[in-house]
C-alpha cells in the first residue's frame, strides 16, 4: 500500500498544484512510483482542467483521469455549489475508492485538496472530512501576502484538530509587494510546529521545474516515508 501526502493551502489559487507537481516529480526522480490525484476539482477552462492536466503528467504510473479526479465541475466556485448545480452530491466514499486505486499502483499518492481545508464539499462534510479519511500527513502551501499570518495558523489550528500531522508547509510568494516578507516566514517558522520545505519567490506564472529544486523533499523522506 502507497504512503503519500494531502496537499493543503491558506487560500485557493496559492500554488497547492505546484507544490503537489514539483513533490511528484521529486520523488519520482528518487525512483518512486508516484501518483497525484485531484479529488475535486471546480472551474474549467476550454473544457480542461489545469490542475487536473498537471497532475496527470507529473504521475509516472498507468492511471485513468476517473482515478486521479473523480469529480470535475466547470463553474470556479465552491464545490458544494458546483456540484448542487450540477445535480451530483460528492460522496467520500467513491474518492476513497479511487486513491485505493491509486495506492494499489504507485509507492506515493500525493492528493492535492480543493480550496482550503475548511471548504465545504457536501452539506455535511467539509475537506477536513476528506484528508481525516485519507488519513495522510498533510502539507501546507501559505500563500504569503497580508493576512497570511492568521490564515496559517488557524489553518494548522483546524488540521491539528483533525488529528492529523502537518508534516510541513511551503511559503509561495505570491505578492511581489508583500512587506516584511522575510519576517513574515520567520513569524511562521517560530509558530509552526512542522519544519518550513521550501519558499517559492514570486515567478508570475507556474514554474515547477525550478520549484522541484526549492522543496526539501528528504526532510519528508526522512520523517514520513
Amino acid at each position: 500500500m502507497a504512503t503519500g501526502f494531502f496537499v493543503t493551502g491558506t487560500d485557493t489559487g496559492i500554488g497547492k498544484t505546484t507544490v503537489s507537481c514539483a513533490l511528484l516529480y521529486a520523488f519520482a526522480a528518487q525512483g518512486k512510483k508516484v501518483a497525484g490525484m485531484k479529488p475535486i476539482v471546480a472551474g474549467s477552462e476550454n473544457g480542461q482542467w489545469l490542475d487536473v492536466e498537471q497532475l496527470l503528467t507529473a504521475s509516472n504510473v498507468n492511471v485513468t483521469r476517473q482515478q486521479i479526479n473523480p469529480y470535475a465541475f466547470d463553474p470556479p466556485i465552491s464545490p458544494h455549489l458546483a456540484a448542487q448545480q450540477s445535480g451530483t452530491e460528492i460522496d467520500l466514499s467513491v474518492i476513497h475508492h479511487a486513491y485505493q486505486q491509486l495506492s494499489a499502483k504507485a509507492d506515493l499518492v500525493i492528493v492535492e485538496g480543493a480550496g482550503g481545508f475548511l471548504v465545504p464539499i457536501n452539506d455535511r462534510q467539509n475537506g477536513a472530512d476528506l484528508a481525516k479519511m485519507l488519513n495522510l500527513p498533510v502539507i501546507l502551501v501559505v500563500g504569503m501576502c497580508l493576512g497570511c499570518l492568521n490564515h496559517a495558523l488557524l489553518t494548522a489550528q483546524a488540521i491539528q484538530a483533525a488529528g492529523l500531522t502537518l508534516a510541513g508547509w511551503v511559503a509561495n510568494c505570491v505578492d511581489p509587494q508583500m512587506l516584511a516578507l522575510e519576517q513574515n516566514i520567520a513569524a511562521l517558522e517560530q509558530r509552526l510546529d512542522c519544519p518550513l520545505l521550501g519558499t517559492l519567490p514570486f515567478l508570475g506564472e507556474t514554474d515547477i521545474a525550478h520549484s522541484i529544486r526549492l522543496l526539501d523533499t528528504q526532510i519528508l523522506t526522512n520523517d514520513h516515508i
